[in-house]
């Protein structure tokens, strides 16, 4: 089965994160998680992203906050699909900076960007893109969903 590598810059993203590793395990997706720092760490980065195809990661999702430079520095030497996690750190603004850094990526480079501390729906994306090619993940996809739509339908119900 494919792996989802999680990544983020620091270990005081690791609450956002564990988002998206919770998603995750819920999907049965194997899942890798490291501290890989743009700035502090760059060897271990490009390591890490020219490397991680090759140990059957599937799909990247990093987190980063401030600067945020990490998913784009990895999309940069990765040719696996990137999902880049804005997180809303201490030396943040507003998370403003964490969410522009990511989103705008140049041409070339696309890191698919999830709202300010969308771990969740990072993991739920990054099954998606699994699940295209695996009919296994895509059915638990599928009942993912529907779940949804029946605790809506719950609470709807429970007002009447």
């Amino acid at each position: 089965m494919s792996k989802v590598a999680i990544i983020m810059g620091s270990i005081s993203d690791m609450p956002v994160m564990q988002e998206a590793i919770n998603i995750l395990k819920e999907f049965n997706i194997e899942t890798e998680v490291d501290i890989v720092s743009a700035h502090r760490t760059p060897e271990k980065l490009f390591d890490f992203s020219q490397n991680a195809h090759k140990r059957g990661i599937a799909v990247i999702i990093a987190g980063a906050g401030g600067a945020a430079h990490l998913p784009g520095m990895v999309a940069s030497m990765s040719p696996l699909p990137i999902i880049g996690v804005p997180v809303k750190s201490s030396n943040s603004i507003d998370g403003w900076d964490s969410v522009l850094s990511i989103l705008q990526m140049p041409g070339g480079v696309p890191v698919a960007t999830v709202a300010l501390n969308g771990a969740k729906n990072a993991g739920i994306l990054a099954a998606q893109i699994i699940g295209s090619s695996d009919k296994v993940v895509l059915d638990r996809i599928i009942a993912y969903k529907e779940s949804l739509k029946q605790a809506v339908l719950k609470a709807s119900e429970n007002l009447q």
